[in-house]
């Protein structure tokens, strides 16, 4: 089979997945502008095989002779033969991935709605929520949402400030998590307060309430609220909110957020099991 051929890094496609690889706000504007993310890496890959979003494929010609890549791309041609897949010159690899030896394996991924929807068109979100204060480290947002998927609080708020849920370094940290989830992103302190309709419960490290004395709380719908690296959690959030704190040994001052709301979820899992 013959793949459209992409060998100079002025190619308008080529520049395009340049932009949307961007960090930052110009990144975000662009996922989001052209309603698309790019998926980077055979595993990411594999996760979206046979699902329609998954509309266009990169790779080239070293890759198709890798027998992993070379099954995926024609596996999900078999499922969505209207998929396009580019083959790009060797040399472009080195232009559109940062990782050393990475596998020539790539797509472009069509957001979901819930992505895209603007947060003041949803008037209500019944049931569990994590709640994501302006997480800035796309590791420790990717990791969150793949501890997220683990326990089932599959909808996911990323106020306005936190790292872009689409973006390269979070998809590749989330591992795949992102389609087990509906994303929400840009809300405001303001559209969270409005549109939860779940107790909220923050993770704090001066929250009056121990993480693990609670029990009939999590039994019901919960909405999590994880705060920023540096800031915490915002104030007007707080005031809304129970506080609830973890016991750590009182040498270390506090826990990475990742690991704070992997501790949370489980705990609220655990307690419903019992």
């Amino acid at each position: 089979m013959n793949f459209d051929l992409i060998s100079s890094k002025e190619n308008p496609l080529f520049k395009e997945i340049r932009l949307l690889q961007a960090i930052g706000s110009k990144g975000q504007k662009a996922r989001l502008a052209n309603s698309q993310a790019l998926l980077e890496g055979i595993h990411l890959i594999q996760t979206w095989v046979g699902d329609p979003a998954l509309k266009t494929l990169l790779t080239s010609e070293l890759g198709l002779k890798n027998p992993e890549i070379s099954e995926v791309v024609y596996s999900h041609l078999e499922i969505c033969p209207d998929t396009r897949v580019f083959q790009l010159d060797s040399a472009l690899w080195e232009l559109l991935s940062d990782l050393v030896n990475a596998p020539h394996i790539a797509g472009l991924l069509d957001l979901p709605k819930s992505s895209l929807t603007p947060p003041q068109s949803i008037s209500t979100l019944s049931g569990d929520v994590l709640i994501l204060d302006r997480i800035q480290d796309a590791g420790n947002v990717g990791s969150i949402l793949r501890t997220a998927a683990a326990t089932g609080f599959t909808q996911v708020i990323a106020l306005t400030g936190c790292a872009h849920l689409w973006s390269s370094k979070v998809l590749r940290a989330g591992m795949g998590a992102h389609r087990l989830l509906d994303l929400h992103e840009g809300w405001s302190n303001q559209q969270v307060l409005s549109a939860i309709t779940a107790q909220l419960l923050a993770a704090t490290a001066d929250g009056e309430q121990d993480l693990f004395s609670l029990k009939k709380e999590l039994l019901h719908p919960i909405a999590w609220v994880m705060g920023s690296e540096g800031q915490g959690i915002s104030e007007d959030l707080l005031a809304q909110a129970k506080g609830v704190s973890i016991s750590i040994d009182p040498r270390v001052e506090s826990l990475n957020v990742s690991t704070a709301a992997a501790v949370c979820l489980f705990e609220t899992i655990r307690v419903r099991r019992k």
